[in-house]
């Protein structure tokens, strides 16, 4: 499994945008942050995992991920993933 391509968009201390270039079968390994993150699919699929639930999503699906919640991802289908942080995270930069 590889890593997707990160590229910060745009960024304040109270917002950061992140798009996320994926190919098939990349993925992010389950993690938690204390970020609220907003997670939009620009392209292609994905199955994720949030909190022990597992689903998939396509192009135009968005969801909310809670401060703190334990989430990843598998890249089924090549494609982009546009994320929202709140507050930004300073380690992306």
């Amino acid at each position: 499994m590889g890593d997707p391509v990160r590229t910060v968009l745009a960024h304040a201390p109270e917002l950061m945008v992140v798009r996320f270039a994926f190919a098939a079968g990349d993925g992010g390994t389950p993690h938690r942050h204390p970020h609220v993150q907003s997670t939009y699919v620009r392209s292609g699929r994905y199955r994720f995992t949030l909190d022990g639930r597992a689903f998939e999503v396509g192009p135009g699906d968005a969801f909310v991920i809670p401060s703190g919640a334990v989430h990843g991802c598998t890249c089924l289908e090549a494609g982009e993933l546009i994320d929202s942080f709140t507050p930004r995270r300073d380690d992306f930069l």
